[in-house]
């Protein structure tokens, strides 16, 4: 995984909660905190995330094969799903758990100096890790507004880790005003409600995740600006007429499958339309990039071949316009 793919932003998520996760349950263990015990198991779940997300960078750079000839690209989403599920049952389902069982049994925390001093720690530490994660985000970011570079980004990597490390931020504030609160009335069921709000913040950031990551898993298309670079190139010589229809579907975050049957001058032999095909391929990865994959299939064009269809975010006013007659 390229390091525009998040890689250092994952690396310094997962020191930081690694390190975290070491002393919230030491905290937890002096003090009793169950708000700090639900931080600690988060925490936990956070290293175990940054792990997948690693690994499936890892295993997404596999060769294709026989029985994968698109490659393996979308195993990043795959691990980026199993985030969201480890984030919902092991980080929100357990701290609603706990935070249940607190508010039932309260109890006085001990050594109080423990949990707050940890949670401080904390704070900093995932405030590294966040400002390292928006300082990898912003050059893919350029304009766009936070929600929708989480909305419409193709690596999942970087939203993953911003949006934990929010969440983590949020949580560890959640934790302290629970601990602070129980401290300051003597009343332990304030570290359970503070244990409970932590429970269902992880649970929406979870859900959130999950339905970002299932849009990439069923296949995205590429993004406006890149269609539209990929329409440009196509009929940028002079053999292409026109784009009758076309379809992107994105095989990774860097892997782009183009297919798309084009418009080609109706006394163009099979020579010159083979030459004009190859042009165009070469044009189209020179726009694109990412464009690994290209089919393009060449006739003549009529109004009810453009009409069974046009790619909506490649032609957004409707059917291909007519080409023009050479």
């Amino acid at each position: 995984m390229s390091a525009s793919g998040g890689t250092r932003a994952i690396v310094a998520a997962l020191l930081a909660n690694l390190s975290i996760a070491v002393a919230k349950f030491v905290a937890f263990l002096f003090s009793g905190s169950s708000s700090m015990l639900a931080e600690s198991v988060h925490s936990v779940a956070d290293s175990g995330n940054q792990g997948l997300l690693l690994l499936g960078g890892k295993r997404a750079q596999r060769e294709a094969t026989p029985q994968h000839p698109f490659g393996f690209g979308r195993e990043r989403y795959i691990y980026a799903f199993l985030v969201s599920i480890v984030l919902f049952s092991v980080g929100g389902m357990f701290a609603l758990y706990e935070g249940y069982e607190k508010i039932k049994h309260p109890h006085e925390l001990e050594h109080w100096y423990w949990p707050v001093g940890v949670l401080i720690f904390a704070i900093i530490a995932e405030g590294f890790s966040f400002r390292t994660a928006i300082k990898e985000s912003n050059p893919l970011r350029g304009k766009k507004s936070w929600k929708d570079f989480i909305r419409h980004a193709k690596a999942p990597e970087l939203p993953v880790v911003l949006l934990e490390d929010l969440g983590a931020l949020v949580g560890l504030v959640l934790a302290l005003g629970g601990v602070g609160l129980a401290l300051l009335t003597g009343n332990g069921v304030w570290d359970g409600i503070g244990t409970l709000c932590i429970g269902i913040l992880l649970i929406l950031i979870a859900l959130i995740l999950a339905a970002e990551t299932k849009s990439l898993l069923l296949g995205e298309a590429a993004g406006v600006e890149v269609v539209q670079q990929i329409e440009t190139a196509i009929v940028a010589g002079d053999t292409v007429t026109g784009i009758i229809h076309m379809r992107t579907l994105h095989l990774g975050p860097e892997e782009l499958l183009v297919a798309a049957k084009i418009a080609v001058r109706h006394d163009g032999t099979a020579t010159e339309i083979a030459a004009a095909i190859n042009a165009a391929e070469s044009r189209i990865r020179e726009a694109a990039p990412i464009a690994r994959v290209i089919y393009l299939e060449p006739d003549i064009y009529s109004d009810s071949e453009a009409a069974k269809g046009p790619d909506p975010e490649a032609t957004p006013g409707g059917p291909a316009a007519p080409p023009a007659d050479h």
